[in-house]
């Protein structure tokens, strides 16, 4: 098994939002127009974030970097804190699949930002600034690409396997 402090971007995001922190308030108005947060906004949560007691061990990031400016950023914090970046994953799922599940999602957690017009605009986003990440990393040689097609407890094998190959 695996042990890691998680750091999932939304999760980060909506915990601040709850909180009603400076950044948090200021992110709510973004997420509310379906667009992204500021890579400022969320380097901020993320320093704040991996500065916890929980993430001494290690830490999946899920939903950060999203762009190339985010991996840069991401590089600096990670050499400022004495971290290396062990791996990354890639979750290979087929746009149909992806909205199936967003749209499952929204209905079972009634989700505000998965209404349809903002799963459109983060999947154009994802197609215009995300995918250029995929490369950077498979050019560093730390991307893994695993299938994301399948039950929870499948993918999450998949993607233990493949963390411990690399």
């Amino acid at each position: 098994s695996l042990y890691a402090g998680f750091c999932g971007d939304g999760d980060l995001l909506r915990g601040e939002v709850a909180a009603g922190t400076p950044l948090g308030l200021q992110a709510k108005e973004v997420m509310a127009r379906g667009d992204l947060v500021s890579d400022e906004i969320l380097l901020g949560m993320l320093e704040s974030r991996l500065g916890r007691d929980d993430v001494d061990a290690g830490f999946i990031l899920d939903g950060y970097p999203r762009n190339l400016a985010q991996a840069g950023a991401l590089d600096g914090l990670l050499a400022k804190i004495g971290q290396p970046l062990d791996a990354v994953v890639q979750l290979d799922v087929g746009t149909d699949l992806l909205v199936e599940r967003i749209a499952g999602r929204a209905q079972a957690e009634g989700r505000a930002d998965d209404n349809p017009e903002s799963v459109r605009k983060r999947l154009q986003v994802y197609n215009d600034s995300t995918a250029p990440v995929i490369g950077f990393y498979e050019n560093r040689g730390t991307l893994t690409r695993v299938d994301g097609v399948g039950s929870m407890e499948e993918i999450t094998a998949r993607v233990l396997s493949a963390l411990k190959k690399s």
